[in-house]
Order: C-alpha cells, then sequence, then structure tokens
C-alpha cells in the first residue's frame, strides 16, 4: 500500500507554564508540528496509509505512549535511543505573550531517514522549517529516482523574515504547496504586519510571482486565523475558504479553547484532502478547516472514539458532518 503522507515535523513533549504566583509548569502534553500535522491527516484517513517518526529518550512518558497507539499503531515509527532524553519544549505565556524554547536537544528529520522502514516515498511530504533547510530537504528528495512527491511547505515562524526571501525564492519551483499564517507572510515580503483580507491576497499574489511548483503549478494557501484561509493556484485565481468556527451559528465561548496546532493540523487535512479529492486543492481546503476545527477544541490533540458501528468519531462528533456544513456554507457565499 502506498503511504499518502508523511510529515517530517518532530514530536515534542511539550511543557506549559503560565505567569502566575508561583510561576511553575502547570503540566506536560503531546506537542510538535509534525503530531499536530499526522492527526490533521489522521482524522480522513486510515492509520496504515499515514507516518510520522517519533524518536523517543529514556524518558517517554507511558501515557503518552498509549494515547498515540490510541490513533493507531501503524502511524508511528519509533526509534529508541535509551542514552539521551525525548525532544521537549517549553511553552511559557504572559498576557498574550508566549515564548517558546527547547530544553532538550532536538532531532530534525528529513527524507533520507524514511530510507529503510515502511515509510519510503510517501505521495505528500510535509516539512516545517526555515525556506534556507527546506533546500535540503528538496535536495534529498530529488536524490531518490522516481519520487515525485507532494511537498507542503510550512515556513516556520522565527525564520518568516525578509533575510529568507532568497532562499524562499530558490525553493518555491520545488514546493506543491506554500503555507505561512498570514503574519508569517506579510514579514517574509516586508510588508506592514496588519491581517485584513486585502493583505493577505496580495501576499498570495507576491509569491505566486515567484514561481510556484514545477512550471509555476503551485500554490499558495495563506492561514488567517478567523478570517479562513486564502487559497491561490496557478492560474491566479483566489478564494476564501472559512474558518469553520467563524460563523456566528458554530461559535460559543467554549468552542475555540487553544489554537496550538491549528495551523499543522490544517496542513495533515489539506494533504488528506488532496488525496481523497484527487488534487483539488480548494477542495482538499475545505477538509484542511475542518481538521482544524478539531484541534482548537482543547488543550492539546483531539479525541478519536470508535462507536459499536465501526464509525470514528473525533471530538464525539463526525467530520463529515463538519465537511459538509461547511461546503454547503461554502456555496452559500459563492451565491
Amino acid at each position: 500500500m502506498t503511504i499518502q503522507f508523511v510529515t517530517f515535523g518532530m514530536f515534542i513533549i511539550d511543557e506549559f507554564s503560565f505567569a502566575d504566583e508561583q510561576g511553575k509548569p502547570t503540566g506536560k502534553t503531546i506537542g510538535g508540528g509534525g503530531t499536530y500535522a499526522i492527526i490533521g491527516a489522521r482524522i480522513w484517513l486510515p492509520p496504515d496509509t499515514l507516518g510520522m517518526i517519533i524518536d523517543r529518550g529514556n524518558d517517554f512518558p507511558q501515557d503518552m505512549q498509549n494515547r498515540l497507539l490510541t490513533y493507531g499503531s501503524d502511524i508511528w515509527h519509533f526509534r529508541d535511543d535509551t542514552n539521551r532524553l525525548t525532544t521537549r519544549s517549553r511553552n511559557s505565556y504572559k498576557g498574550q505573550f508566549r515564548g517558546f524554547e527547547y530544553i532538550t536537544p532536538r532531532i530534525r528529520l528529513t527524507p533520507r531517514d524514511l530510507e529503510r522502514t515502511r515509510l519510503t516515498r510517501p505521495a505528500s511530504v510535509h516539512f516545517i522549517c526555515s525556506p534556507t533547510r527546506a533546500l535540503q530537504i528538496v535536495s534529498e528528495i530529488q536524490e531518490v529516482e522516481e519520487w515525485n512527491p507532494t511537498t507542503i511547505f510550512e515556513p516556520i515562524p522565527d525564520r518568516c523574515i525578509p533575510e529568507e526571501l532568497p532562499s524562499l525564492k530558490a525553493v518555491l519551483p520545488h514546493i506543491t504547496i506554500l503555507s505561512p499564517n498570514a503574519e508569517e507572510a506579510l514579514s517574509l515580503l516586508s510588508l506592514p504586519l496588519i491581517v485584513t483580507t486585502s493583505a493577505v491576497e496580495n501576499a498570495a499574489s507576491e509569491f505566486l510571482k515567484m514561481g510556484v511548483g514545477k512550471e509555476n503549478s503551485g500554490s499558495v494557501i495563506i492561514r488567517s486565523g478567523a478570517l479562513g484561509a486564502y487559497v491561490m493556484t496557478s492560474d491566479k485565481k483566489g478564494r476564501w475558504i472559512d474558518a469553520f468556527w467563524s460563523s456566528a451559528e458554530n461559535i460559543d465561548s467554549l468552542t475555540v479553547v487553544d489554537v496550538t496546532g491549528a495551523g499543522n493540523s490544517f496542513l495533515g487535512g489539506l494533504a488528506a484532502g488532496l488525496s481523497i479529492t484527487n488534487g483539488n486543492v480548494y477542495e482538499a481546503a475545505l477538509y484542511a478547516s475542518v481538521s482544524a476545527s478539531f484541534t482548537v477544541q482543547q488543550l492539546g490533540l483531539p479525541h478519536l472514539t470508535v462507536g459499536s458501528n465501526g464509525v470514528e468519531e473525533w471530538n464525539q462528533d463526525s467530520p463529515h458532518r463538519r465537511l459538509e456544513a461547511l461546503r454547503q456554507r461554502q456555496d452559500r457565499n459563492i451565491e
């Protein structure tokens, strides 16, 4: 069976601390952009069509192991090293400010890590990194004969700076889909960091002018929070896709709990949608929006349950129900 989607994002044990009287960490949870991306795809695709490498250190918590297995053991390719700690990060919050730092060494993943595993030559890949490192990843992909995957590039936030623009221009011809969020897109282009629909649309157009994909056949998707996501393809046709929870009929004060990982899961859902719709990027973005809608409902990953009829539910709801509701809303907007 062909593996449909692999992420080169990392698994991270996230530690959280909020600035209170004590200032002590408040807990740990499964994290990492790769983890959220693969679960975003898992919402739509069976586990044996997906893959992610997890580097387990000697401190890997059993409860996290058990939680990961609830999504399907086939997804995970574990690599064990008892001489090191699992990659960990600290997320600190003080008012609206969020700090992030790695507190143990990290192991970056590349296409060469897929060699001699069942994950070789997947149909699509996702990577979260700087444009400079994206060039290295693309180079490794090109080393493998007869492998031309859909490449989904998510620029890492702290390298979305004008200095990276030359590397971005160099890698874009080898990228199928470029997807920064709105602030990252504006920052890369040295534009004012004021997110409006017109600013996002202009940024997408500027990226396409640089030449995205082989023979300019790629797409740009700028993820814009509650505004939704702006999808622009090589024919210069742009379309806004709603955020699932952006509608007054859907949202309440309890719906959006934490947006951590929403963009990553959006792109995993996008990869799944591309597989299901035979490459229709606009339709795939609907799948992506629904994947993100499950991620924001709690701190950490969404919950999977299987009913007595064998039907999977996520957060006690049907992804297909949400997909149909979102599709109907989009159709009304177009009308």
